[in-house]
């Protein structure tokens, strides 16, 4: 996936160089998906999300762990999760920080799992069956893309769409990658757990009463700014100034 730049000239191909967290996650998830191949089953019903082991045997761990295994029946899962991973997540943690991006995935994750928990309450076959995949985070993701970048014109595979086309693409390559693994059957309770948690999420942030209350005094501020920039320079858009509100906004949350 390419990148036009505000200008229209040229293009990048994918978001650039890769950021700290982002590396980190795709390394370990290569890396345990690498052992999981080496040791087999064993490892996959150890470490895989099965809600009887958490309910029955305390098996704590495993709504963390669960993350960080991809079915071992072909590369197409931890493929294209990794290849997610690294578009949108590259530009989410350069816009959000890395100590946020990291929490936001950890919820996400996280919160998927707990979604897969609460409908195994009400599903024998989900009960008993191990769900793996990042799945869950990398929907999160792929929601913060488009809330936050929903017009930004990407180069996907060969055709230009928007952010919320082209995360909705790779949401449903996920999605049908995710399908025949492990748990594959009952994996988009996972999937909808991470678009619905990482909604609520950043929607908390912005309703916290003093922070709303600095995000309004911040864009008020920057709105003055705009206008000052209009009368005067005339070279500013709108974008570029709502740009730095944002960005004076994200100092207020870390």
């Amino acid at each position: 996936m390419a990148r036009y730049p505000s200008s229209g000239v040229g293009y990048q191909f994918g978001p650039g160089g890769i950021t700290p967290a982002v590396k980190i996650l795709i390394i370990a998830n290569v890396v345990v998906f690498a052992l999981n191949l080496i040791v087999g089953q064993a490892m996959t019903l150890r470490l895989a999300l099965t809600p009887v082991a958490v309910f029955q045997g305390l098996a704590l761990w495993q709504p963390f762990t669960y993350m960080f295994l991809h079915s071992t029946g072909g590369f197409g899962h931890i493929l294209f999760n990794m290849l997610a991973l690294w578009m949108i997540g590259t530009e989410l943690e350069r816009t959000w920080g890395t100590r946020f991006f990291v929490k936001y995935y950890l919820v996400t994750g996280v919160g998927a799992a707990a979604t897969t928990l609460v409908i195994a309450l009400f599903s024998s076959t989900i009960y008993y069956t191990p769900t793996v995949g990042a799945s869950g985070a990398i929907y999160g993701l792929l929601l913060a893309y488009g809330m936050y970048f929903p017009h930004r014109m990407l180069i996907l595979f060969i055709f230009p769409v928007p952010a919320r086309i082209a995360v909705f693409i790779l949401g449903a390559i996920a999605l049908l990658s995710s399908a025949g693994g492990v748990g594959g059957g009952v994996a988009h309770f996972a999937h909808l757990g991470g678009l619905v948690v990482g909604y609520l999420y950043l929607k908390t942030l912005r309703t916290r009463p003093m922070d709303e209350l600095k995000y309004r005094y911040l864009k008020w501020k920057m709105g003055r700014a705009r206008s000052k920039f209009d009368v005067y320079s005339g070279g500013r858009s709108s974008d570029d100034i709502d740009e730095e509100w944002k960005t004076e906004w994200k100092k207020h949350i870390h």
